[in-house]
């Protein structure tokens, strides 16, 4: 079995917030969640989070849609380039997290272990 971490990391690729998720469930399902009230002007993300709903909640939102389309995508969507270049922020910060072994092993046991690792581990990262 298999673990997720999705990120929401700010404009400086510092941890906003996580959810942990099954390995094998959508990306895109676990997002409304993680973004619930909070404020924030733009989301970039990858294809995986390339969903309508998600879209037509960031609308509602007045956020800027910055997400790499799926090639299947009927409705092409116009994502500004330079900002999606941004993106390598929340991978840069998926390198460094990957730094604690624990965590690169999934060691913990419980989720909740691992939860408290991932804060830890975010809390090193941003004092360094």
């Amino acid at each position: 079995m298999t673990t997720k971490i999705l990120v929401l990391t700010d404009a400086l690729g510092n941890l906003v917030r996580f959810r942990l998720m099954p390995g094998q469930r959508n990306d895109s399902v676990e997002v409304p969640p993680l973004i619930d009230g909070i404020a924030f002007d733009g989301l970039i993300a990858d294809k995986a989070f390339d969903s309508n709903a998600l879209v037509t909640e960031l609308n509602e939102r007045g956020a800027r849609v910055v997400i790499s389309q799926h090639p299947g995508r009927a409705q092409k969507l116009k994502i500004d380039a330079a900002i999606y270049t941004w993106r390598h922020l929340v991978e840069n910060f998926f390198c460094k997290l990957k730094e604690f072994k624990r965590i690169a092993m999934r060691a913990c046991k419980t989720d909740r272990s691992f939860e408290a690792m991932i804060y830890l581990a975010a809390a090193i990262i941003k004092s360094r």
